[in-house]
């Protein structure tokens, strides 16, 4: 446990040193003000909480000021980790039943998605499950290469096809093969799609209607994978790909080098979405199922 603790401080220090770390000379013995708020509100916007987010938290922290009759700066601290808190969700418990379990793994360019694939594989051979990945990524002959690297390195199957071929092709072929093998997952990765090019996003629904065609009730599963590192912009990304497939869950990577931490928030007050996984590092182990209490520790490790 004291290990797991330490991979989470050590990942999120740059956020913890960041804006977050402010947090201590900010809530000093002097009393509440004005000041003390509008410093607070720039505080948590500059963490990338967004300004919405950012107000409500600072709402409901006036309000808490009032009922208790706190007087001191510092004591709003306890009161903030615990607003902070109740605003993020324990991810869902991942049964992945389905025999094989379909998981679609969307994101854009620069996202670290097909690393995330590789310690999503990792993640899951540790739970002695049986994993094959379908690279439908084929515009990029790059990404098809990269990912049969991870699938060499990791002694996994992986279905591809040739260079630009047709990725719903591919993805239909690779569920099939996933039923045909009795694997208990099949990972497909996705093109990373521009959030702003449509006829991208249409060949993204295209994706995910071929993957019903090959098995009923796939894709079980809708990941999509964001950047912490772009803060807030992540967020125009993931409404995007909410409304062209049924996103189902957020995996926030390389969230060891961002300062913004605070976009968590954003994202389950915005978007209702779970935070599944997050990115601490670059080993595969550094991949962690979210933990909100353990997140707020980090985060706020040095405040």
């Amino acid at each position: 446990m004291a290990n797991l603790f330490s991979r989470w401080k050590d990942g999120l220090s740059r956020s913890s040193k960041a804006a977050f770390g402010q947090i201590a000379s900010i809530l000093g013995a002097s009393e509440i003000t004005q000041e003390t708020w509008d410093d607070l509100e720039t505080l948590l916007i500059q963490a990338d909480m967004g300004i919405e987010t950012a107000v409500s938290v600072l709402e409901s922290l006036k309000r808490t000021q009032r009922t208790e009759g706190l007087i001191r700066a510092n004591e709003l601290f306890a009161a903030l980790r615990t607003e902070l808190r109740a605003r993020l969700e324990s991810p869902p418990l991942l049964k992945l039943d389905n025999k094989p379990a379909v998981i679609l793994v969307v994101g854009v360019n620069g996202s670290g998605k097909t690393t995330t694939i590789a310690k999503l594989v990792s993640h899951f051979q540790s739970e002695d499950r049986k994993i094959l990945l379908g690279a439908a990524d084929t515009f990029r002959a790059a990404a098809m290469d990269q990912l049969q690297v991870w699938g060499d390195r990791l002694k996994v199957e992986v279905i591809v096809g040739a260079s630009e071929s047709d990725p719903g092709a591919v993805a239909f072929n690779a569920v099939q093969a996933g039923v045909a093998r009795g694997m208990d997952i099949v990972l497909i990765d996705t093109a990373g799609r521009l959030h702003t090019r449509f006829n991208l996003m249409e060949e993204l629904k295209k994706v995910n209607r071929v993957v019903g065609k090959a098995l009923v009730g796939a894709p079980h599963e809708v990941w999509l994978v964001l950047d912490a590192t772009i803060g807030q912009n992540a967020l125009q990304q993931a409404r995007s790909f909410k409304d062209a497939v049924h996103v189902t869950g957020v995996i926030l990577s390389k969230l060891d080098s961002s300062a913004r931490g605070g976009m968590a928030f954003a994202i389950q007050r915005e978007l209702g979405l779970p935070i599944l996984f997050a990115g601490l590092g670059e080993k595969p182990e550094d991949l962690q199922p979210f933990d909100p209490d353990a997140f707020i520790d980090g985060i706020l490790s040095n405040a």
